[in-house]
């Protein structure tokens, strides 16, 4: 049981809320890049280019020192002069890889040959490309308007994590049923400009208080009763 790799990828659907695209990548670029749930691959729908709405992230990126590389269609209409030599990559820094696609088929299926099953994320206000997207995507964290750094077992109330798990059988010996089954986690945002990591932050005051920031949440663990 365990990973290797966080190829951690965010599509921008057709019907994506302009207004979350760029708090959200730049929350899952920027917040921790070296952690293994930072975004490394952004996929954008040929649509939002067409529609002029990609340049400004494209720019925020770049002006806080994100290095962009570029699939082929990418490079193809011009979004960044440097060609990504590798799809399936782990930057864990401010570098990261931008492609364009047709449908969000060819997304999903970008992600299940490029990415690492560890975490992946649509930004999009269409509940039919929501739950498209979730079934098909073959990763261990599936988002819908969210950041990929909320993928953390302390943030799920798993308690201190001792790592992530992407493998699809984890038991050895004699197994029943439920043996052959494993985890999918499933997040939805329902905030009118989806959730990011940065808003559950806390600001230290001294060694015994603290004070959170303005506009800052909790988290509210608890535990669940199963009978």
């Amino acid at each position: 049981m365990g990973h290797a790799d966080g190829v951690c990828h965010i599509y921008l659907d057709s019907f994506a809320d302009i207004n979350k695209i760029e708090r959200i990548v730049i929350d899952a670029k920027t917040n921790y890049p070296s952690a293994c749930n930072s975004l490394e691959c952004l996929l954008i729908h040929e649509d939002l280019i067409n529609a002029g709405h990609i340049d400004k992230i494209l720019r925020k990126l770049r002006s806080i020192g994100v290095i962009l590389y570029g699939g082929k269609l990418a490079m193809k209409l011009g979004l960044t002069e440097q060609i990504a030599t590798d799809l399936h990559i782990e930057y864990g820094d401010l570098r990261l890889t931008i492609e364009v696609v047709s449908t969000i088929h060819d997304a999903i299926d970008h992600i299940n040959t490029y990415g690492s099953g560890h975490t992946e994320c649509i930004i999009t206000e269409s509940k039919e490309n929501v739950e498209l997207f979730m079934q098909k995507v073959d990763s261990a964290c599936v988002f819908h308007n969210a950041s990929t750094r909320f993928a953390d077992g302390y943030r799920f109330g798993l308690g201190a994590e001792v790592g992530i798990s992407t493998g699809r059988i984890h038991a050895r010996g004699p197994v029943g049923v439920e043996g052959l089954l494993t985890t999918k986690w499933l997040l939805r945002s329902t905030h009118n400009n989806g959730h990011i990591v940065s808003s559950f932050n806390k600001v230290v005051v001294d060694d015994n208080d603290s004070e959170q920031n303005e506009n800052c949440y909790r988290y509210t663990h608890k535990k669940l009763s199963i009978e």
